[in-house]
């Protein structure tokens, strides 16, 4: 008996990409549609912003005298008109996972490999949009509000300091877009029934919370408690429920089956 010989020049076998540019394919794939991700949340914001500054200007020039530049901003900082951003980019990341769950799979890319490539897109996406605010912020500063007292990338909701506002506002990020990740992946696993239900579920526990709080006279040490921690408090124990939705997110999609 002979043992066979492989030839020299025979071709090696593939070998497995490396995690990296596994993930990296997911990321390029959620990138791919730049509309829906960056073009469309940034001319809303853009729309926001000029109706803000045509705001400040109208309320400066019919008063007169009897408003300054710094009252206007005194009255803008408790504008949460940059708020809707936070609420998009859960939507955004919903019709991403939807959108290229099926896709991704199909072109043999993992369950896990997709949620982490996934996961890795979202933070992207809230540090860019964070450094985004962030220099948005510190001209709004140095302009006084664009020169008519808007606050809108300083919003006192935001914190004081350029440090504070930054870690806010990426916590905000992630909470939304990783809220996103766990009603994608019951939309995808059990479509809009199973979104229905879990509205359904969110809805009652709100309602019972706020009874139980309401029932044991808790709503001073509830507020209190808000108020002693604080903005950023408040911003780095979302993390801790980001995490959470982080996890369910995967536990949810890794059992979910691809359908038409």
């Amino acid at each position: 008996m002979t043992s066979a010989t492989i030839p020299s020049n025979a071709a090696p076998l593939p070998s497995t990409p490396s995690l990296g540019r596994r993930l990296g394919n997911v990321v390029r794939l959620h990138l791919a549609n730049p509309t829906t991700i960056l073009v469309v949340p940034l001319s809303v914001l853009a729309v926001v912003f000029v109706v803000m500054m045509a705001i400040a200007g109208m309320i400066l020039i019919n008063a007169g005298d009897t408003t300054t530049v710094e009252k206007v901003s005194t009255g803008f900082q408790y504008s949460g008109a940059g708020f809707y951003i936070f609420v998009y980019m859960m939507v955004v990341a919903i019709q991403a996972m939807n959108a290229t769950f099926n896709y991704a799979l199909g072109l043999g890319v993992t369950r896990r490999d997709y949620y982490l490539g996934s996961a890795v897109t979202f933070v992207l996406l809230s540090l860019a949009f964070t450094v985004f605010f962030a220099v948005m912020g510190a001209i709004e500063d140095a302009t006084n509000g664009w020169g008519v007292g808007v606050r809108m990338f300083t919003s006192i909701y935001y914190g004081d300091s350029v440090a504070t506002r930054f870690v806010v506002v990426l916590c905000a990020f992630l909470f939304f877009f990783f809220a996103g990740t766990v009603f994608a992946a019951v939309f995808v696993r059990w479509k809009g029934m199973g979104l229905t239900l879990l509205f359904l579920v969110l809805a009652l526990l709100g309602v019972g919370a706020a009874f139980l709080v309401t029932i044991t006279r808790s709503w001073d040490a509830v507020w209190g408690w808000v108020n002693t921690t604080g903005y950023l408090g408040l911003a780095l124990w979302s993390l801790v429920v980001t995490v959470i939705m982080g996890v369910a997110g995967w536990a949810l999609l890794r059992r979910a089956t691809p359908r038409g």
